[in-house]
């Protein structure tokens, strides 16, 4: 069995969820790693962030994101609000923030809650199967990396590995 990986760096907007369309540089690294059959897995070491598989919805909101996106993000709010203010959430804590203060973490980033159960519930990976050469989406799949944090604009990282023969 071989294994090949690669790094895709993103850069995330502040004012709202970020989605990156990483389909084709995912084909690409799967046409790179010459494996033929097995899987690819697209990962986020991020705990705000999240990976996942969708089509493409073509029509735009007035938001600039797709429509399914966006009927996506409204979802979450109906049940996991984004949060605006402290005391949304029980998290952070005094001891959160005094951890973060000593790592030159600026505290307005620690609002973010609802970014981190986002990934949580949604996931932080997706496993694609691998045949001939491609990673196998279907007719309309796209891979997505999606960034819930809106407390600052960052720079991320997308792990790609492909395993297989």
């Amino acid at each position: 069995m071989m294994v090949y990986r690669e790094s895709i760096e993103l850069h995330s907007n502040h004012k709202m969820t970020t989605f990156h369309d990483l389909t084709d540089q995912v084909q690409d690294i799967v046409s790179r790693s010459g494996i033929r059959d097995g899987i690819v897995v697209v990962y986020s070491r991020h705990t705000t962030c999240s990976v996942i598989t969708q089509e493409s919805a073509f029509d735009m909101s007035m938001t600039g994101l797709e429509t399914l996106q966006q009927d996506f993000i409204e979802s979450f709010e109906s049940f996991m609000p984004q949060q605006r203010q402290e005391g949304m959430y029980l998290h952070p804590g005094p001891k959160a923030l005094e951890f973060a203060e000593k790592h030159d973490e600026d505290a307005r980033g620690c609002h973010n809650t609802d970014a981190h159960l986002r990934s949580a519930l949604v996931g932080r990976s997706e496993t694609i199967v691998v045949i001939d050469g491609k990673a196998d989406l279907g007719s309309f799949g796209h891979i997505y990396f999606i960034d819930f944090d809106q407390t600052r604009a960052r720079d991320r990282i997308a792990q790609v590995q492909v395993m297989g023969e």
